[in-house]
């Protein structure tokens, strides 16, 4: 019997792999089978998809994924170009090799989970990247911001996004932190500017129609 987190990666990846479109509605019967769990498995699944903002539970409704406005994505996004850059020189006075070691590691990971096909997982390594940066630079109500942004970005990548909003076509991670190493705050601000702004015009702001979804061939890999 498959378990709760195998249940939630796959509907996870599902809808990163636009396989489940936003809008598109998640029935807990059809869900319950396709599994071969319970209803109240997958209902426990669905509340944690939502507490994350991948999914909208309705009263008398159900489920359904999230579904961001194209205003909403581009408002994170423009949020993010405003506030992260402005950080780096705080952040700057924190940098030591310890945290240069401790990012590098977060790198390879999402590397990793690009390499493996695993883009549901690189998204939210990418996001943990930024909002760890932000929390590095000691002031905690923008790093808090940035962090609650950073998992709106998750969504909107989610919906929206390509290979390419997370892969190094926007940008490897590792180039920064090499920036950070040399001391430079006006290098590392002018490459999470760019960096940013490559993810904004990354995105395709389309919005799909919700199809009849067979969700007993989706999830029965």
């Amino acid at each position: 019997m498959a378990t709760d987190e195998h249940i939630h990666q796959q509907i996870l990846n599902a809808i990163v792999e636009h396989q489940l479109p936003p809008g598109a509605r998640l029935p807990e019967d059809r869900l319950s089978e396709a599994f071969g769990v319970s209803r109240t498995g997958i209902r426990k699944v669905l509340q944690r998809l939502s507490l994350e903002h991948f999914v909208v539970i309705e009263k008398n409704k159900g489920a359904h994924v999230n579904r961001p406005s194209e205003s909403e994505a581009l408002e994170v996004l423009d949020s993010r170009i405003l506030i992260e850059p402005q950080l780096i020189p705080a952040l700057i006075t924190h940098w030591n090799p310890e945290q240069s070691s401790r990012f590098r590691l977060m790198t390879k990971e999402e590397k990793q989970a690009e390499a493996n096909g695993q883009l549901a997982e690189a998204i939210q390594l990418t996001a943990r990247f930024h909002y760890e940066l932000a929390h590095l630079s000691g002031n905690k109500v923008l790093a808090s911001f940035v962090e609650q942004l950073c998992y709106r970005s998750s969504l909107i990548l989610a919906a929206y996004g390509t290979r390419g909003s997370v892969g190094c076509e926007c940008g490897d991670h590792a180039q920064l932190l090499d920036i950070l190493d040399t001391g430079s705050a006006e290098d590392a601000q002018h490459w999470m500017s760019h960096h940013l702004k490559h993810i904004r015009s990354s995105l395709i702001l389309e919005s799909k129609e919700d199809t009849n979804i067979d969700f007993q061939r989706l999830f029965s890999r």
